[in-house]
């Protein structure tokens, strides 16, 4: 019963099915697998990066070419009877052929597939072809078949199970893609095989861990088959009955620890073991309870009501087979720094990689799963509903050990836009994905996978008589803020649970740059071009409203549009933090881009976190202050009381102290505690002139009575003294001493070198006041640079009355 794997990813060339406007070599082009038809032309040279100025728009051939793969792979005859050609993953309408013979068909990029080849084997050299249809041809036909549906993009992305995103977005390139991006591999074997294992790990009534198994073979013969599970010291048997090919147990795993998002405790895993004969099947999970009020919205793990501090995640990258594991790493790692505990999978993009979901189990970060639909009317006929129903029962299964995933999400915006976008008029009837979210999904994971609740949609307010968007049930996305209001306006309401909201600013220094070879200087046609969103040129700009001034030079418009952004995003998580218990989740959108792009990320395309990352650190770190309503609200979102002397001055801003107020406070461990402004400092005496400051223990927050643009601030008087940060030479020390107020000081060391970094920005500095600024990732030619502009920057340099 032994299992032969031997990997098929060598020696493979691509071609092309008909003319394109490159010179192709003869014999093909050289391929990677895993890859796809994008990356292989421009490792080649044939292409320019899609990526760089205005490449994009040239590409479009691409996706309306048929692509072959081909590798020629050498086999000797095994004493197996069994032989699968298993491919992980194909993007996305493919036939495969063994030695000139058709092994079967693919159209859905979310799933794998398995087609058995032993007798289409020759002894020696073996051909293996793998021909794709355009997507465009293949999404189109069938888009003329069923009859259009509206959606948010023009592109037929919902006539195709492919990762929708690769049709172009508000914050994404159109780069449509084909390919082998996931591996592919011959599988030989003689007995029974081991064909699939489901493992679900949560607690029982009693609290205690139990790990539910079920085992599923491939099987020739009819006897009886036994296998065993191991889990954390405990052991049991699974009978295979006479001519089945499932079994399934229960085990009750009392020594094993709780699992807990890193907000909140410790991340236990356990190796799973499952054998079968020879054969042996492992895997990883953890044990942990999770529960979610529908109408509240409240997610609690292990009976614990968790506030969501969460960020949407899109692909990292166009070509998924690009995103290593060690560069999902760096983007947890970047997202626990700033004090995130949940990511949401949103729909238009993929069921990610196994290191994906792996490495959030490690790192305590919860993870939010969309199925693949969005901004779209979804056809339900042949042959997308049996792709749906394979798609998702396979993913389910492969990512149900996985105890950083607690929720099933059906779509994105999909049930707002039948009910609010006007798509009922243009359906006339048609279907549009009712039956997927209310009725093929919740029983598919309902079947498959019952330790987690499944959600039909976001936003959703839990029924579907409901509003979608209603801020008194479910989840709410909020894009009035940046499409047309102001930042201000998510004061307005007190939500349950916030699922998207987002204000957009560009890419860090170093990245445009990299990005735009042209000039860059204010509506540059390059760096535009680098703006996806609709009028989002100028929404960047009307966003700034009475809060910053309107930039004269491009420097001025990259420093205070990021900084808007920062301001904008952490104005909206303080309000939503400040009604805990009653609003408990904000999910900005978004954590990562997947180019360099002018977007809502706090992690641009290069990978370098801009302003918002910074201020995202601060706002959802366990403990903040939020002024709201004349008064200020403690936010203690740690396992201990926030206790001390609340330390409340109202000063000018040239530092002289004008009132000043103390109290003793406590506030219980995940609460929040309100403590009314007395009137010395809620009412200024000219609120162009001073500031409010309060100090809780390390913590401080300064907050203006008025917008800069009303302020009186000096213009900016400070000594900048850097030095060397160690005796290797490596890093620097920037040491800032204000002469003057210093509002939301800021260091952008990539303006030197693309590789250096800073750890902190947007400090607020009163006179006499000092920070140190490290700079890391670099050596560079002139340190003092770190000491000026436009290296160096803070509001005074550009606002005033």
């Amino acid at each position: 019963m032994t299992l032969h794997r031997l990997p098929l990813h060598d020696g493979w060339t691509l071609t092309a099915g008909g003319p394109v406007p490159v010179g192709l070599p003869t014999g093909g082009v050289p391929a990677t697998v895993p890859g796809c038809v994008h990356t292989d032309l421009l490792a080649a040279g044939l292409i320019d990066d899609p990526y760089l100025d205005d490449n994009e728009t040239r590409l479009g051939w691409i996706g309306r070419t048929d692509w072959t793969y081909r590798t020629v792979f050498d086999w000797t005859g095994d004493a197996h009877t069994s032989t699968d050609l298993c491919f992980d993953g194909l993007d996305t309408v493919a036939t495969v052929l063994l030695n000139g013979t058709e092994v079967g068909g693919t159209a859905n990029q979310h799933r794998g597939y398995r087609f058995p080849v032993r007798t289409l084997l020759r002894e020696g050299a073996n051909t293996l072809d793998v021909r794709f249809t355009a997507p465009y041809t293949y999404a189109e036909a069938l888009r003329d078949k069923l009859g259009d549906r509206p959606g948010a993009y023009t592109e037929p992305y919902a006539f195709i199970r492919k990762m929708a995103c690769n049709f172009g977005w508000d914050w994404g390139p159109t780069l449509v893609t084909s390919g082998i991006w996931r591996p592919v591999a011959l599988e030989s074997w003689t007995g029974p095989r081991i064909a699939e294992v489901k493992v679900l790990a949560d607690l029982d009534g009693d609290g205690v861990p139990r790990l539910a198994l079920t085992l599923d073979v491939d099987r020739a013969g009819d006897g009886p088959l036994e296998a065993t599970v191991e889990v954390a010291g405990e052991q049991a048997v699974l009978a295979v009955a006479p001519s089945e090919h499932r079994a399934s147990v229960t085990l009750s795993v009392p020594g094993a620890g709780r699992w807990w998002p890193h907000s909140h405790g410790e991340q236990p895993l356990y190796d799973v073991t499952v054998r079968l004969g020879d054969q042996a099947w492992t895997g990883r999970t953890g044990f942990r309870g999770v529960a979610l009020e529908r109408e509240a919205f409240r997610l609690s793990v292990n009976d614990e009501p968790l506030f969501v501090r969460g960020v949407n995640w899109i692909p990292d990258d166009c070509f998924p087979a690009r995103v290593t594991r060690q560069r999902i790493s760096d983007r947890f790692d970047q997202a626990v720094a700033a004090g995130v505990n949940l990511i949401r999978v949103w729909g238009g993009g993929l069921y990610e990689s196994d290191d994906f979901y792996e490495l959030a189990d490690e790192k305590g970060l919860l993870v939010w799963q969309d199925f693949p639909f969005a901004c779209a009317a979804y056809p339900e006929e042949q042959p997308l509903y049996d792709e749906v129903a394979a798609e998702v029962r396979e993913n389910l299964v492969r990512l149900a050990p996985h105890p950083s995933l607690v929720l099933w999400c059906g779509n994105n915006e999909n049930l707002e836009g039948h009910a609010d976008w006007g798509w009922q008029d243009e359906l006339r009837g048609r279907s549009w994905g009712h039956g997927y979210y209310h009725g093929l999904l919740p029983a598919l994971c309902a079947e498959t996978d019952p330790t987690r609740p499944y959600w039909p949609g976001s936003p959703y307010s839990g029924s579907p008589e409901l509003p979608p968007n209603d801020p008194a049930r479910g989840t709410v996305h909020l894009w009035e803020v940046w499409n047309r209001a102001d930042y201000t306006h998510y004061a307005d309401t007190a939500h349950r649970f916030v699922a998207e909201f987002g204000f957009q600013g560009p890419p860090a220094y170093a990245t445009l740059r990299r990005a735009v070879s042209g000039p860059l200087g204010l509506g540059a046609p390059l760096i535009a071009h680098h703006q996806k969103a609709e009028d989002g040129e100028a929404k960047l700009l009307r966003g700034l409203g009475d809060h910053l001034p309107q930039p004269a030079s491009f420097d001025d418009w990259h420093w205070l549009t990021q900084l808007n952004q920062a301001r904008a995003v952490a104005f909206g998580i303080r309000h939503f933090r400040s009604h805990t218990p009653y609003c408990m989740g904000a999910i900005v959108w978004q954590l990562n881009d997947c180019w360099p792009v002018v977007s809502w990320a706090a992690v641009d395309g290069d990978g370098r976190r801009k302003p918002l990352w910074y201020a995202l650190r601060k706002v959802y770190a366990d403990r903040l202050m939020a002024v709201r309503d004349g008064a200020l609200h403690l936010v203690n979102d740690s396992a201990d009381p926030w206790e001390g002397t609340l330390r409340l001055t109202r000063r000018g801003l040239d530092g002289a102290l004008l009132a000043e107020e103390e109290t003793v406070v406590s506030t219980a461990a995940r609460g929040v505690g309100r403590v009314p402004l007395p009137p010395s400092v809620a009412r200024p005496g000219d609120g162009a002139r001073e500031v409010l400051v309060a100090e809780l223990g390390e913590l401080r927050a300064v907050e203006f009575y008025e917008e800069d643009t009303r302020l009186a601030l000096p213009p900016a008087r400070y000594d900048a003294v850097v030095t060397q940060g160690d005796a290797a030479g490596v890093g620097y020390r920037v040491t800032v001493t204000a002469r003057t107020l210093l509002r939301d000081l800021a260091l952008f060391p990539d303006r030197l070198d693309p590789a250096a970094e800073v750890d902190d920005m947007l400090v607020t500095l009163l006179p006499g006041e000092s920070a140190v600024f490290h700079v890391t990732g670099a050596v560079l030619r002139d340190p003092q640079a770190l000491g000026s502009r436009p290296v160096l920057r803070c509001v005074n340099d550009t606002a005033g009355p």
